[in-house]
């Protein structure tokens, strides 16, 4: 047995997927509306098993205070919300009014559109607006690569003492240990900047493109 994780071929991710927690027929729909009239930006999505895995931690640590930067077509954020303990509230920032149309209206069919804000805008300007208060119990981001120092930079001290903040995208592919573009040296340089963060202990898992798990001490 290898002592690394095992490569995922197409028939094995789908075994995968399918025995966790696969998508329902909303999960589903959004996933092939997504890659149908957005192929050139549905990289974007987040993968089915994450989208299962983030249901899973949300209500793992029964959080009801939630963040989300960057939502695209909103299958991370309905993952999220669907997580979140009875009372919970998740705000969600992103720039495109295009993208979360698609998103606003999958939110309905589900049912949790009460749990969800939406704010349209340059995320390291709209979260500023957030309380400067430590009682966020989950984040997750998963926007524009460059923009990471600065939303972790607002979202850290916002958490509360063993909150959870999860990033998306830590291996680029691959390519962080040889960047090859803009967004690879950003995300290079932010994994440095989380390693060396005294205010978190943090674990990089090898979930589709990569994902940072950081417990806020």
């Amino acid at each position: 047995m290898t002592t690394k994780s095992i490569p995922l071929t197409d028939d094995l991710h789908a075994y995968l997927v399918a025995h966790g927690s696969p998508p329902d027929e909303i999960m589903r729909e959004l996933i092939e509306e997504t890659r149908a009239a957005l192929p050139d930006d549905a990289r974007m999505q987040v993968a089915p098993e994450q989208a299962a895995f983030l249901t899973f931690l949300t209500r793992l640590l029964g959080a009801r205070r939630a963040v989300e930067v960057g939502t695209f077509t909103g299958l991370s954020a309905l993952a999220i919300a669907r997580g979140l303990a009875e009372g919970g509230h998740l705000t969600c920032f992103d720039i495109s009014e295009e993208f979360t149309g698609v998103a606003r209206r999958y939110w309905a069919r589900a049912g949790v559109q009460d749990r969800i804000d939406l704010r349209i805008g340059p995320a390291g300007e709209t979260l500023r607006e957030l309380p400067y208060q430590r009682d966020i119990d989950f984040a997750f981001i998963d926007a524009d690569k460059t923009g990471y120092p600065v939303y972790w930079s607002e979202l850290v001290p916002r958490m509360r003492p063993g909150g959870v903040i999860a990033v998306d995208n830590v291996l680029r592919g691959g390519r962080v240990i040889a960047p090859g573009n803009a967004d690879d040296r950003a995300i290079a340089a932010f994994n440095d900047e989380v390693l060396a963060d005294v205010r978190v202990d943090a674990v990089m898992l090898p979930v589709a493109d990569g994902l940072t798990l950081a417990r806020v001490l």
